[in-house]
């Protein structure tokens, strides 16, 4: 399985081996024991980007996601928030990916996804940005807890060197995705299309995700249309409020 390391460089050297009896140990669902007395802490002590690029690229898929699901109430979405797996952190401690998104739990503020707590949906989608402060192992346990806790679709992006992958389950195993250039994710029916320049993602209307600079502008010129357009209708003697 090929994998891109902090430099953004492809190495094969997170080959996991993974023999179906060992995995299914690893990965076998259990119930903890609960200690009240566990805190679960909103916030691991670490920034959300190491730059500029990484940051607005979280931003881009994150902002972009919510207006793609603007209308659909039961799709969670959130940057970079910590999501506990099970009610017992000695046993697996939180990740915060960079984005990820839940279908099936409801919109709305939260400190941290404690998974117990949203009716045990762990989130189908996760997307990481890389950094160069991302080390490979580092990366690895990410790809590890992904595969352990269900996640269905992983996709990594490399702003830097534009490496991108992607994972996604089949037969109970996020499995590496062979040909990422034209996937249709299919969860999220978003296309991702990699350019000389770098990652571009479409809705399947066609519309591509855009940064939140290229949205005002979209979002200004759309109002200076119908404008213009409302102006044309007046001098017709209409008035466009009455159509």
């Amino acid at each position: 399985m090929l994998f891109w390391d902090y430099r953004g460089k492809i190495t094969s050297l997170l080959e996991f081996n993974f023999q179906t009896n060992n995995l299914r140990a690893e990965i076998m669902t259990f119930t903890p024991a609960i200690d009240p007395d566990i805190e679960y802490p909103d916030s691991d002590g670490k920034p959300m980007a190491d730059n500029t690029e990484q940051y607005e690229w979280i931003v881009k898929i994150k902002e972009n996601l919510e207006i793609l699901f603007a209308n659909s109430p039961q799709v969670f979405i959130a940057g970079y928030l910590l999501w506990y797996p099970v009610q017992d952190k000695k046993i697996t401690g939180p990740v915060a990916p960079d984005v990820m998104v839940v279908f099936g739990r409801p919109k709305g503020r939260r400190g941290s996804y404690k998974q117990w707590q949203e009716d045990n949906i762990a989130p189908q989608v996760v997307f990481e940005i890389l950094s160069p402060s991302n080390s490979l192992e580092e990366m690895e346990r990410k790809l590890l807890f992904y595969q352990r806790y269900g996640v269905e679709e992983y996709y990594l992006y490399d702003p830097d060197s534009h490496s991108f992958q992607g994972w996604w389950r089949r037969e109970g195993l996020l499995s590496s995705i062979p040909e990422i250039k034209g996937w249709v994710s299919p969860r999220l029916n978003i296309r991702f299309e990699l350019r000389e320049d770098g990652l571009e993602i479409y809705s399947l209307d066609g519309q591509k995700f855009l940064s939140s600079i290229e949205l005002s502008q979209r979002l200004e010129q759309e109002r200076l249309k119908a404008e213009r357009l409302a102006e044309y209708i007046r001098s017709l003697g209409i008035d466009p409020d009455t159509l």
